[in-house]
């Protein structure tokens, strides 16, 4: 039948219309490229505002000729009221050679930076000032050892920092332990409070030799010091650390509070006669949540005690629910659902400015240090912080100008500054960075009777007519919180979006977020009511989505790989999963970590005194119960997690016959920093739960 030419023409241009638009449709991202936008991604290690409240000053990563993610930063400053002006660079060298710059603090009048530099040796950090508005920088300190966290004193005339003198390694337990060879000794480097004069650059041991110091505070008469120290070991002892006042002339060192459990963030009140600071149950340093405590600058008596078979804090009779203490150390923030993670004090008002972790998401808020009366001045669904794990701000002494990285699910980590509410972005480094993965929707459900929270990554492209494979992400910790933030590059489950999944990340009890009650709930009770609000969460979610209940996998990192390990020794609910330095034995675990303390808070007791509690949750115990396909992953100088932990899980399933791959990598500590391994990590991942699950 001959065709009507214009139906012919009609046919054509709907055929090559067609076709222009599916050439012209954006296609789905490679996981490589995915990876690849991830890796590129600037962060923030660091963010200060001056104490006028004019310029703010923050430390970013730079990025080796690869693109790849190196060890070296750069700081900059610019001008809060005209965030269109390029950023000077701070800088001890030329501007134009990259080094590890980083540890900022400003000078109280606002003039000068103080920082750390490798700029002479590789390695090896010194003390520099700067001019803030440019020009080069004097280098104040010559040592040898590791420099932390420099402070200028209130007349601008000293600035204090820590010092590990002769250091093998930087202080902290997350990066790689020093290899042991020959006779074994518990070698103990202190980190010590030094201060060095700005004018003569004479340094000054001030705290004593035989105590490790791990954060301080100036007294505001420039006078004394506030610090969180123990005796011992660093890595192991922040778990039994007190609070000291330090004489900065005489030396003369005072115990002032001996807590039960950890403490951080010490802060003399403006009038010199109180410190504040945060107490509760932790399980690393600097991941910081609790209660927010007062105790006289004098000394005050321990307010709880530790009682056998009961919660480690008890209330005093009669006492209404903010004192909930005996003697003198007050609590002002017993009853708060949420986890105070920062504090300063707002010398106009004389109460106290606190961030907090709450039901997954940040929030700021101020408590009165009289009554405990709380007011909340803003709560979002996104993370701000001041670095890396600190969820704080940076104040100008007005205390209403802030600065901060500001982060969620879509919008990457920027520097913002200004007034409560009124920020302003500050950096533009990152508008490239485009989400690959699907809407991101904060989950309630109930557990025990309990309210738990979860984020819940939907699949990239989600169709409700499909059915998707889910993977439950549990977080490290367990005091920690899987909040709103952009993915990271180390071992973050949420790259599975972009392949196709669901992605649960839940915040079970023992999380922060919900107060210190909930945080405190799996004490003695590690794998058993965590592990039902994990799969409650499950059920929750396949109950209303359309999750394939034959495709659900679960990985995690740290107490997320203890929890991983755990979850396929107790059920086949999961059909793969990846395991990150894990802990499968609470008992030969307890010999081999380099943070023994941290474990006698949550069991009770020593291994040695209560070997029972520690078997009851460790998954060896109930390894012939193991069905599903696990991979492991760990580096071979963790010293948080120990390799030998993941070997003997592994050997266990190769020997019981269950499938099971044990990836080590070299010269890594708990915290992987090689991003060739990060990258690695996570295709292994993604292949793993691809194998076994799509």
């Amino acid at each position: 039948m001959q065709r009507r030419p214009e139906r012919f023409l009609a046919a054509l241009s709907t055929l090559l219309l067609s076709n222009a638009l599916l050439f012209a449709a954006p296609q789905k991202p490679s996981l490589d490229q995915v990876l690849d936008s991830l890796f590129a991604v600037r962060e923030f290690k660091e963010v200060a505002i001056s104490p006028d409240g004019q310029r703010v000053a923050w430390v970013e990563s730079l990025h080796a000729p690869n693109g790849a993610a190196s060890l070296n930063s750069a700081i900059h400053v610019a001008d809060v009221a005209a965030t269109s002006k390029p950023p000077r660079r701070i800088t001890a060298g030329d501007g134009k050679t990259a080094y590890a710059e980083h540890d900022i603090a400003w000078s109280p009048d606002s003039s000068r930076l103080a920082f750390l530099s490798d700029k002479g040796k590789q390695d090896q950090l010194e003390l520099y000032v700067a001019d803030a508005r440019g020009g080069s920088a004097r280098k104040l300190t010559d040592l040898t050892g590791f420099l932390a966290t420099p402070a200028w004193s209130p007349d601008g005339k000293r600035i204090a920092f820590l010092f590990t003198e002769n250091a093998p390694r930087a202080a902290g337990p997350l990066g790689p332990m020093t290899p042991l060879s020959g006779v074994i000794e518990e070698r103990v480097y202190e980190q010590r409070l030094a201060t060095v004069e700005v004018a003569s650059g004479r340094v000054r041991q001030v705290s004593p030799a035989d105590l490790y110091v791990y954060e301080y505070d100036w007294s505001p008469d420039g006078k004394s010091f506030a610090a969180i120290a123990a005796h011992g070991a660093g890595d192991a002892n922040w778990y039994v650390a007190e609070l000291y006042t330090i004489d900065a002339a005489s030396r003369d060192t005072k115990s002032i509070y001996r807590p039960p459990l950890q403490i951080a963030v010490p802060r003399w009140s403006p009038n010199g006669k109180s410190i504040a600071f945060i107490g509760g149950l932790m399980s690393d340093e600097g991941s910081t949540g609790g209660d927010i405590f007062l105790v006289p600058a004098t000394g005050g008596e321990a307010p709880y005690q530790m009682v056998q078979g009961e919660a480690p804090y008890r209330r005093v009779q009669g006492e209404a629910p903010h004192r909930m203490v005996q003697g003198e150390a007050r609590n002002l923030t017993s009853n708060i659902h949420a986890s105070p993670a920062w504090l300063a004090w707002l010398p106009s008002s004389g109460r106290i400015l606190f961030t907090e972790l709450i039901d997954g998401a940040t929030g700021i808020a101020t408590v009165n240090p009289q009554d405990g009366e709380i007011s909340t001045l803003w709560t979002g669904a996104e993370s701000i912080s001041i670095g890396g794990w600190s969820f704080g701000v940076s104040l100008a002494q007005d205390g209403k100008t802030y600065a901060f990285v500001r982060q969620s699910f879509q919008q990457p980590p920027e520097v913002w500054a200004g007034p409560l509410g009124a920020w302003k972005q500050v950096t533009n480094l990152n508008r490239d960075a485009k989400p690959s993965w699907g809407e991101a929707k904060s989950l309630h459900w109930s557990s025990d009777g309990m309210q738990v929270q979860g984020w819940l990554l939907y699949p990239r492209d989600y169709d409700p007519n499909q059915r998707y494979p889910m993977v439950v992400s549990v977080h490290g910790g367990p005091g920690s919180m899987v909040g709103p933030g952009w993915p990271e590059t180390f071992f973050d489950l949420a790259l599975l979006s972009h392949q196709g999944y669901f992605v649960l990340l839940p915040n079970p009890r023992g999380s922060f977020g919900q107060g210190e009650a909930f945080t405190r709930a799996n004490v003695k009770d590690f794998g058993y009511g965590d592990f039902r609000d994990i799969l409650a969460g499950v059920e929750e979610v396949v109950k209303t989505l359309p999750v394939d209940n034959q495709r659900i996998g679960i990985g995690g990192w740290s107490y997320g790989g203890y929890m991983t390990m755990w979850a396929v020794t107790q059920t086949n609910r999961f059909r793969a999963a990846v395991a990150g330095a894990g802990i499968p034995n609470w008992q030969s675990y307890y010999g081999q970590n380099d943070i023994g303390q941290w474990m006698i808070p949550f069991f009770g007791a020593s291994v040695y005194d209560d070997p029972a509690v520690y078997a009851r949750s460790s998954p060896i115990t109930f390894i012939k119960q193991a069905k599903t396909p696990t991979l492991g992953l760990v580096g071979d100088r963790d010293g948080e997690c120990p390799l030998p932990q993941s070997l003997e899980f592994w050997r266990a399933l190769k020997t019981l016959g269950v499938e099971t791959q044990l990836v080590v990598y070299p010269n890594e500590g708990h915290l992987i920093a090689d991003p060739a391994h990060r990258r690695d990590i996570l295709k292994r991942a993604v292949a793993w739960f691809g194998q076994h699950l799509q």
